[in-house]
């Protein structure tokens, strides 16, 4: 067994947090730039430089793996197998398909859009836009890369998002929200039924998989690669320049308003999981709790403005706010439980 964990250790180390890519960052620093890893400058050259490029080559990597699996559930049959589910089993099956969808959730809102319109349940298309941009196998492995995170974290990190995505889904299927949906999505609704899928749609040959997965990369590169390096920024700065002093009184636990100032400062952000991965990893090194950490990056994730905007475009502003509610008051509960727990996942 202790050559078991040693071995997972090991790769865990070298190929998700890349050890040696931080070894070699150091040595580009030290030896043929000429500085010293003592200095905060050059700190924060090194975690700049070795945040991106880990990031940059796991997203390529995952994005690719990840979308070969896609490319065997396009949205048409996601939303074949969302219609034959019905009650608590639909947002279930809703939440885990959420997980195979693109990464962000202005991504994922034009999915939902086209399965409202195509008649599916309120609370099956709901559970699914929560789940959708929380969580995926990217994240978790991704999430595993940071340094003091590991494995629990990351599977806590879906468990949670799962719940909250089943509980959200099913709270607005019971209150009957379904008039509250913009009037030009109700009359097609009225009118929709899921069509009989072709067969040709799942007859797609390894190379047109292999185009696909490449194509995914770069419009998601394309698509993110700005954020990642805002949020790789942000990090460097939280890491070396912002005192800790500082940081711990405000998002510290001994400020018991500490989850709700991570949620008020997420949710007017516009990023995915990609770009608050470098924050979450700055904060985590300055001690600030795993709750609060986690309720930055949902709320970045779920509740972003963009997001809001475009979803607004399909529901009336009731439900809008009743999911902004449930959502944020999801994430602030999870926030405080996390740090209640976290001597359990570290």
């Amino acid at each position: 067994m202790e050559f078991i964990s040693d071995v997972f250790n090991w790769l865990s180390n070298q190929l998700l947090k890349m050890q040696w890519l931080y070894d070699l960052i150091v040595l580009l620093i030290e030896d043929i730039f000429g500085l010293s890893m003592e200095d905060k400058l050059s700190e924060s050259i090194h975690f700049f430089i070795y945040d991106t490029i880990k990031i940059f080559i796991l997203l390529i990597i995952l994005i690719f793996s990840i979308s070969y699996i896609q490319s065997y559930f396009p949205p048409e049959r996601t939303r074949k197998i969302l219609g034959k589910v019905k009650g608590i089993k639909g947002n279930i099956l809703g939440a885990i398909l959420g997980t195979i969808t693109p990464f962000c959730s202005c991504s994922s809102i034009p999915i939902f859009i086209g399965f409202t319109k195509a008649g599916l349940p309120i609370g099956v298309t709901f559970s699914f836009l929560i789940s959708s941009p929380f969580v995926d196998l990217a994240s978790v492995l991704l999430i595993m890369s940071i340094p003091g995170f590991g494995l629990k974290v990351a599977i806590a990190y879906v468990l949670v998002g799962l719940i909250l995505a089943v509980v959200g889904g099913t709270i607005i299927d019971k209150l009957k929200l379904e008039k509250y949906l913009q009037d030009f999505v109700l009359e097609i609704k009225e009118n929709s039924e899921i069509d009989e899928e072709k067969d040709d749609v799942y007859k797609l040959r390894r190379k047109d998989r292999i185009k696909y997965s490449k194509q995914q990369v770069k419009d998601i590169i394309h698509r993110v690669w700005i954020y990642i390096l805002v949020g790789v920024g942000i990090g460097a700065l939280i890491h070396n320049w912002i005192p800790e002093a500082f940081i711990h009184n405000v998002l510290g636990n001994k400020n018991p308003f500490s989850v709700l100032i991570a949620a008020v400062i997420a949710i007017p952000m516009y990023a995915d999981i990609f770009g608050t991965l470098p924050i979450a990893e700055a904060l985590f090194n300055k001690g600030i709790g795993i709750g609060t950490i986690l309720t930055f990056m949902m709320g970045v994730t779920a509740l972003s403005l963009p997001s809001m905007i475009l979803l607004s475009k399909v529901v009336k502003k009731k439900l809008l706010f009743i999911f902004i509610f449930i959502v944020s008051t999801g994430i602030i509960i999870i926030g405080y439980i996390f740090n209640s727990i976290s001597y359990l996942l570290v």
